[in-house]
């Protein structure tokens, strides 16, 4: 059956949820675009020393996030199961973990300052990179109180509210960027330092919209969002179960990843500057598939909920087709147009590194981005289905055993001992993206996950509905 026109799992179904998700990522990624352009254009160092640091703080913050933000997956089983109420106990379960997180995070910091003093870099590079880590830690919070609390909306479908957000939140960050690097308004010349605090500051926009719709009286009404705010003891169990494994799976995985990043810190300033200006364009793609991911992951869910694992399915292999099309045309203007996107990064040249000197270096990594760019799709895609379904554990124990069995020790061999090069690392990582590949489609194709119950005693006792129409995307 249908409903809206809505084939169930189709791709206009996707769509619907997807792409507020992927406009809100791409925002998010064009803010950080100008954000490192900013600093290349204010100091070759500051755009060394941003990627390796913000990576790093990203690191410490990602798995409290991912563990916070699965309530959109039990938002989306709940809505599912026909269970409202449900939606916002799961979400304040969230927010009590997400605010329960802050003094983990700061935690962290010594051990990512010892992880920066032993990363080889330039004196320079390091005392930069030190402020921007030190800066993001200080404001973390904000990230997985974001994630908790964008779970309730996206959930239920509700993208285009967490997408208003989301932008809004993004231009504030683009606007103090420019005043706060540079000098303006009033603001003193800040550098790197004003790059930090302007992200710190950006990052509760967002959140202060959610939480001002989340209590107003009209969800309040439909939710109870106000009377479940409270500690619930065997659904934050249930939520730490499932969650945890995806919050494990995100660090561990973004950890290994940052390995990459600084071993490359050791093959030269053009090396370093080049790999990390590509990962800043790379952006462009990886954010609005990480959309697309939770996207299918919430429809996934929802299908989950109501019983009807073939409509889950059929939507995941449609998210994915729709991913690869994507990355197939933004990674055909990286293999054609290098030099275009490279020139955002050296347009004042006087200041850093000209294109001719980083050319010849970024059109190759370019080129290698735009094809580990149609497997990262589906990595990114499946991943957020079998978590959307709950198999979370599979999730997490493979990226782990890949990341850290296969991408970290190659990284440090080909770096540290057989000194191949920037261009040999990067091939590494693209093998490393396609064996994710190959277990994520070998683990969806088995079907497993279409077993597992996520909600358990949380679930009503309804029927299965074989003939459970699209959801409806308000």
């Amino acid at each position: 059956m249908q409903r809206g026109g809505n084939t169930p799992g189709g791709y206009r179904e996707i769509w619907q949820v997807a792409y507020p998700l992927m406009i809100s990522m791409g925002s998010f990624t064009l803010m950080q675009f100008i954000d490192r352009m900013f600093l290349a254009w204010h100091s070759p160092v500051s755009i060394q020393a941003a990627v390796p640091a913000g990576i790093l703080s990203f690191t410490f913050i990602c798995g409290f996030m991912a563990l916070a933000g699965y309530s959109n997956m039990f938002v989306a089983q709940f809505m599912g199961a026909g269970n409202p109420r449900g939606c916002a106990r799961a979400t304040a379960q969230a927010v009590w973990l997400a605010l329960g997180s802050w003094p983990l995070m700061l935690a962290c910091m010594p051990a990512g300052h010892w992880i920066l003093h032993h990363s080889g870099h330039a004196p320079e590079v390091l005392e930069e990179e030190l402020i921007y880590f030190n800066i993001l830690m200080i404001g973390s919070v904000a990230t997985p109180l974001n994630a908790a609390i964008s779970g309730f909306f996206t959930g239920r479908g509700k993208t285009l509210v967490t997408m208003s957000a989301t932008v809004t939140g993004n231009l504030v960050n683009v606007v103090l960027d420019y005043l706060m690097i540079f000098g303006h308004a009033g603001f003193p010349a800040m550098g790197i330092r004003g790059a930090a605090w302007a992200s710190v500051m950006a990052s509760g926009v967002g959140p202060a919209i959610l939480f001002a719709i989340y209590f107003a009286p009209r969800c309040n009404q439909a939710f109870r969002t106000r009377a479940t705010f409270r500690w619930d003891g065997p659904l934050l169990k249930r939520l730490l179960r499932f969650g945890f494994p995806s919050g494990v799976h995100l660090a561990l995985d973004i950890s290994s990843f940052a390995v990459f990043i600084l071993l490359t810190g050791r093959l030269g300033e053009v090396a370093l500057a080049a790999s990390n200006i590509a990962l800043s364009i790379n952006m462009l793609t990886f954010m609005p598939m990480i959309g697309l991911g939770i996207a299918t992951g919430t429809v996934v869910g929802r299908y989950q909920g109501q019983r009807t694992p073939a409509y889950a399915e059929r939507a995941a292999w449609n998210a994915v087709r729709m991913g690869v099309g994507y990355i197939a045309v933004a990674g055909l203007t990286f293999v054609l147009f290098p030099a275009f996107y490279l020139t955002f990064f050296t347009a004042r040249a006087e200041t850093g590194l000209s294109l001719d000197q980083l050319l010849p270096v970024g059109r190759q990594l370019m080129i290698i981005m735009a094809l580990w760019g149609l497997v990262d799709a589906a990595n990114l895609v499946l991943s957020g289905a079998l978590k959307g379904a709950g198999d979370t554990r599979f999730v997490m124990w493979f990226s782990i055993l890949i990341a850290w069995g296969v991408l970290v020790p190659g990284q440090w061999w080909l770096v540290t001992q057989a000194q191949a090069g920037v261009i040999a690392a990067w091939w590494w990582t693209a093998f490393y993206i396609l064996l994710l590949a190959i277990g994520f489609v070998w683990r969806f194709q088995r079907g497993r996950w279409k077993t597992i119950d996520l909600l358990g005693a949380e679930r009503p006792v309804i029927p299965n509905r074989p003939g459970a129409e699209a959801m409806v995307v308000e």
